[in-house]
């Protein structure tokens, strides 16, 4: 039979529902003469197939002249144009495959049912992709509006959010990957170009660039928007509009404020942020760099006095700053007052580092290669009198030192304060990585499918209780992350001018901690479970994993800022402690080990069926037993050792972990506690969907400390099994509403671009 012959009688509604029978009749394997017998014996018998369409059928079942390569694949292809209109569920039927090549009456129907039983041939043998990019059960209707959930993680900062977005959908702005560091950092600049002259840099200085009732609400938003996208455009944004730009808003006079923000929100004035040293990262107050008075000249001098007090990593300093804040020992008539802030000029015009300055790159990086970090050292570099920032310290011409704050640790701390709004940026930029991380990661999910029985199509990964152990928690604990990050937000954005910032600063070192840790998680989670497409570059995880990388350490290192929460743990976040010293905090301490001694536990009774281990209340009261009963065992090992004036300093080292693991523990309640909160802001199925996570998050974590409840008598045996057996429970709860779930964040597909987000693994959206 040629080949043109064949395809018009392919084209024969009667012959087309026998198509994937005879394939499957050949590609399997040899046809035996006794299923040739068959196959013609049953159509032989059929009244309704044309004399012509018979004698075709013949032929192309005869033994001796079997089909060749270019004949089966054209039947392929005739059976391929009908798959597309198939369910996976359907794809396991030849009789479904025959009714889409050409509807069935009742008889060819029977025909064909009949032969598929006789034959036992295998559907599998056709080796059909799959056209679907959704399960059956992704397929079915979503449970609920992702638009709505969106408008509830969008919140009040819904407008500003819309705004990132659009500029995050323009194909212009899309994720880099692949590109050498000199190009990159152009294109990153010239991105952030764009961001200041449609206005987004002035969103940071409200009072001054905007209007001082917007407050700097949509600034952050924006910034945990922009983190969807090129994460060294978020961190260069981050650089120029809130660290440099940050520091002159927050620790400048208004004078200083008004002549200098414009121009860095315009970016005429691209600026860097030089505190930490080679030598001093985070030990701030001990930083080697000196400014010291003149009181001959009327003018401040500022020295690099050793290497390891050479400034660095200064994002921005490597190629475009023009202007630096520089934290330096300030020396007045040889009297030490501390670390203050000063502005400067370090390049001219023509780019060329100044005299007295030089200026190094601190070269290819693990990730974020689109930021120009940089070192830099000062060699006697004289400053005018209103370069130091003078919110908080002022030098007179007189060379007197004055300040509104008279103790300098209080100085000191209310200047740092400020960097509370960083940590919230960093955090919230961490949280926005690992949803793209798991979006790419569960969409592809949803689409991929590996294995199964022989018979049935091959089985999703996002179906294997294995795959939803990899990501579905990463996702309820993303969830429950966005809502408390939200918190800190809120709590930060709602001091008052001037206020005590310690209890928001040690919330706020809490929730960075935890949202940045769970970012590196997270993408490291959805590289493994997307297997060698998540190790291509184009599909974003890997370059996200890498940039994302550096936030555990970034804006505060992670433990360190762990101590800073178990510290306000142990004063209670009361400026008593500030006043009274050790001893006062022995005083605190030991209040609560007797509060703490006397707690009975919560449990022995209780949290023994389903409905209690979901209850939210039980999840949360079983973590605050457990953050409490840390802290007060910490606490009361840190007492005995303060007893007969012992050395704080060595007591705090000897008990150092288990004041992390404190604080470890407060944030994880912390979380918890916001992310119930956030569950009610939502309404009807949107509600559901929330609390079916809450459940997952809460489940997750007490399982992730079982040997701890164990140990201390929390947990029986029989309770930790139930945890472990509710959990996949929960996964197949959680199951149908993964891409709703991740639709409701926002990233605009543009954005996301990865292929295999779209089932489009051959066809890069680049």
């Amino acid at each position: 039979m040629t080949i043109t012959t064949q395809a018009t009688l392919l084209q024969e509604p009667e012959l087309r529902p026998f198509l994937p029978l005879l394939y499957v009749a050949w590609a399997d394997g040899d046809l035996s003469e006794a299923e040739r017998a068959l196959i013609q014996s049953r159509l032989s018998a059929q009244p309704w197939l044309k004399p012509r369409l018979r004698d075709a059928l013949n032929a192309w079942l005869q033994p001796a002249e079997p089909p060749n390569a270019a004949s089966l694949a054209q039947v392929r292809a005739a059976i391929l144009d009908a798959v597309p209109n198939l369910s996976p569920r359907a794809k396991r039927s030849f009789v479904a495959l025959a009714d889409a090549m050409a509807a069935l009456d009742g008889e060819s129907r029977r025909v064909v049912e009949a032969l598929e039983q006789e034959l036992g041939f295998d559907v599998a043998a056709l080796h059909l992709p799959s056209a679907e990019n959704t399960s059956e059960q992704d397929a079915r209707p979503p449970r609920f509006d992702a638009g709505a959930l969106q408008a509830v993680l969008d919140g009040r900062l819904a407008p500003s959010r819309a705004r990132a977005r659009a500029f995050l959908a323009d194909p212009k702005h899309r994720a880099m990957y692949g590109v050498p560091k000199e190009p990159y950092r152009e294109q990153v600049f010239t991105w952030l170009l764009s961001l200041a002259r449609a206005g987004f840099g002035a969103l940071a200085y409200p009072g001054v660039t905007t209007d001082a009732e917007q407050g700097l609400g949509p600034f952050l938003a924006t910034f945990e928007t922009l983190g969807f996208g090129d994460l060294s455009l978020v961190v260069k944004f981050g650089v120029q509009f809130g660290l440099w730009g940050g520091s002159v808003y927050f620790l400048g006079t208004e004078a200083q404020r008004q002549a200098l923000l414009p121009k860095v929100a315009s970016l005429d004035a691209p600026g860097c942020f030089a505190m930490s040293e080679v030598g001093h990262g985070s030990n701030v107050a001990d930083l080697e760099t000196v400014v010291r008075w003149e009181a001959t000249r009327k003018c401040f001098v500022l020295h690099t006095p050793g290497e390891s007090a050479r400034k660095d990593w200064a994002g921005n300093a490597a190629l475009h700053a023009k202007y630096a804040t520089v934290f330096a020992q300030l020396e007045v008539g040889g009297v030490r007052h501390g670390v203050h802030a000063f502005v400067t000029r370090i390049r001219g015009d023509d780019g060329k580092p100044l005299d007295g300055v030089r200026i190094g790159d601190c070269g290819h990086k693990l990730g974020l290669n689109g930021v120009d970090n940089g070192r830099i050292w000062f060699d006697h570099v004289e400053l005018p009198r209103d370069a130091l920032l003078g919110r908080y310290a002022t030098v007179t011409e007189n060379g007197e030192y004055q300040s509104p704050i008279e103790s300098p640790s209080k100085r000191f701390f209310t200047m740092l304060g400020t960097l509370v709004g960083g940590r919230i940026a960093v955090a919230s930029a961490g949280l926005s990585a690992s949803k793209v991380g798991l979006a790419v990661a569960l969409r592809y999910a949803s689409t991929r499918r590996q294995f199964g029985a022989t018979s049935e199509p091959e089985t999703l990964l996002l179906d294997y209780p294995s795959h939803q152990r990899r990501l579905l928690p990463h996702l309820a604990a993303t969830y429950a992350l966005h809502f408390a990050v939200d918190e800190a937000r809120e709590a930060f954005l709602s001091l008052k001018p001037d206020a005590d910032t310690r209890e928001v600063e040690a919330h706020v070192a809490g929730i960075k901690a935890a949202a940045t840790w769970h970012a590196t998680d997270t993408l490291q989670a959805c590289r493994e479970a997307c297997g060698g497409q998540g190790y291509l570059a184009v599909n974003r995880l890997a370059d996200a994993r890498a940039d994302a990388d550096i936030f555990t350490t970034f804006e505060g290192d992670n433990t360190v800022l762990l101590q800073l929460v178990a510290k306000g743990l142990l004063t209670g976040f009361k400026q008593q402690f500030a006043r009274g010293g050790a001893w006062s905090m022995v005083r605190f301490v030991a209040g609560q080990v007797r509060d703490a001694v006397a707690m009975t536990n919560p449990f022995t009774s209780r949290m023994s069926d389903d409905a209690s281990l979901r209850s939210a209340e039980q999840q949360l009261a079983a973590l605050k037993y457990r953050e409490s009963s840390l802290l007060a065992s910490a606490a009361q090992r840190l007492g005995k050792r303060l007893k007969g004036k012992g050395d704080p300093a060595k007591a705090f080292l000897e008990v150092q972990e288990h004041l992390l693991a404190a604080a470890r523990a407060h944030v994880d309640t912390k979380v918890l506690s916001a992310f119930i909160a956030g569950v009610e802001r939502a309404s009807g199925p949107e509600h559901a969907a929330l609390d079916r996570l809450r459940q997952l998050h809460g489940l997750c974590v007490l399982e992730r400390h079982t040997g701890w409840f164990l140990e201390n008598g929390a947990f029986e045996a029989s309770r930790a099994r139930a945890v472990r057996k509710l959990i996949p429970v929960l996964f197949e709860e959680v199951r149908p509403d993964v891409l709703s779930l991740v639709e409701a964040w926002g990233i605009p597909d543009e954005c996301l671009a990865a292929p295999i987000a779209f089932n489009d693994p051959a066809h890069p959206r680049w």
